[in-house]
Parts: C-alpha cells; sequence; structure tokens
C-alpha cells in the first residue's frame, strides 16, 4: 500500500509512546524504590528476617492496589471532563454553528494559515467530520492523548508489582545481616536498568536518567534506614 512506508515512518515517534510508557516506568519505578525503602526501614530496626519479608510483601500489595486504584479514579476524572467537554460541543455546534465555524478558522489562523486558507481547511474539515475537527483542533482531544482508565490501572499495578518483586526476593534470599545495603545497592541497579530502558524507549538522554534516578533512590533509602534506625524498635 502506498501509505504503509508513511505510517511506518509515523509510527516511529516517540509521543506515541508517552501514555503506556509513562505508567509502566512509574509504576515500575514506585515498585522498587517504595518497596526497597520500606525492607530498608524495617532492616535497620529488625534483627530477624520475617518483619523483612512480611513489610516487603505488604508494600507489594498495598502499593500494586493504591497504584490501580489511585490511577483509575485520576484518568476516569479526566474522561468524564472529556466526554462532558464533547457533549458541550456538540451542543454548541447544533445552537451556533457559524460561531463556531469562525472559531476554528480563527484555529488555523494562528497556526500560521492565511484567512483563505484557514477558511478552505475549516470549511472542508467541517464537511468532513464537524465534530472531530472541534474535537481535535478545539479541545485538543485525540486518540494518542484520549484516557483509558482501566488500561492506565492495570499498567499501573501490574508494572508496580513487576517493580516490588526485586526488593521482595532481595528480602528473602539475601544474607540478613547486611540486608540495608543488599537492599540499596539491588535497588539502585534494579532503578538504573529502568531507567536506561525507558530513557532509550523514549528516545530520551539515559546519562540524565540514571542519574536523575540514583540521587532520589539514594535520599529515599537513606531517609528510610535512618527512620528505622533512629526509631529504637527492635522487632
Amino acid at each position: 500500500m502506498i501509505n504503509d512506508p508513511i505510517n511506518n515512518y509515523l509510527a516511529k515517534h516517540y509521543i506515541k509512546k508517552s501514555n503506556w510508557l509513562r505508567a509502566a516506568v512509574l509504576g515500575a519505578n514506585d515498585g522498587i524504590l517504595s518497596t526497597a525503602s520500606i525492607a530498608v526501614g524495617v532492616a535497620a530496626a529488625s534483627s530477624t528476617r520475617e518483619p523483612v519479608i512480611l513489610a516487603s510483601l505488604a508494600g507489594l500489595v498495598a502499593g500494586a492496589l493504591s497504584m490501580a486504584a489511585g490511577e483509575y479514579v485520576s484518568v476516569s476524572s479526566q474522561t468524564d471532563i472529556e466526554k462532558a467537554d464533547i457533549e458541550r460541543e456538540k451542543l454548541e455546534l447544533e445552537q451556533m454553528p457559524e460561531f463556531e465555524f469562525e472559531m476554528l478558522t480563527k484555529i488555523y489562523e494562528e497556526r500560521g494559515l492565511k484567512r483563505e486558507t484557514a477558511l478552505l481547511v475549516a470549511k472542508e474539515l467541517s464537511e468532513h467530520n464537524v465534530l472531530n475537527a472541534h474535537i481535535r483542533d478545539e479541545l485538543g482531544i485525540t486518540e494518542l492523548h484520549q484516557a483509558n482508565p482501566l488500561q492506565a490501572a492495570l499498567a499501573s499495578g501490574a508494572s508496580f508489582s513487576f517493580g516490588a518483586i526485586f526488593p521482595l526476593l532481595v528480602s528473602i534470599f539475601l544474607p540478613l545481616e547486611s540486608m540495608v545495603y543488599y537492599q540499596y545497592g539491588c535497588a539502585i541497579i534494579f532503578l538504573v536498568i529502568l531507567g536506561a530502558l525507558a530513557a532509550k524507549t523514549g528516545g530520551s538522554s539515559i546519562k540524565k536518567a540514571i542519574i536523575r534516578i540514583t540521587l532520589w533512590g539514594t535520599i529515599a533509602m537513606f531517609l528510610s534506614a535512618l527512620a528505622g534506625h533512629l526509631s529504637g524498635v527492635n522487632v
């Protein structure tokens, strides 16, 4: 087909990956960092392995459910706003089509088209699908950015669980005596790998991603270990 090379080229743009990549990276990053931080805090105050494993497991389950529920509620709110705007746009197109046509023309003029060209574009797009033209160009809602609550919730919950598995395995299998250091070291390694993969997939700087993740991961786990150490509670 003639359009295949064009479609293949457009599919390579990184922005097309932004929705799922954001949710997946955020979930996995939180899974690693929050679960490792919990494990580090408990390990700093514990002389036995069981509390560390229990805390890691609880962090995994609670975090995954929290991420999924939070993402679902957040994206559902966005979807409700989008639907309300679309219904309002339908009503405005019925009640004042001339005004809406002029608004669409102005939008194209502001993007750099001459008045005559803007009028022609607005006319042809309106004849093709007037509602879609206004949804896309007036409201800024496209298929690329349109919210999907269930997809976002599942992606966030699953990616959090995936990330949290690694600190849990460290809690189960690595020596208790140096658990704080093992958790920190392994978490940083996991975060660096995740950051590098995300940066490569998204076409951004791998070096910046690694530095950012290492810095904030270190701060989070240091403060968790300090809190566990200063608590004065032995479990």
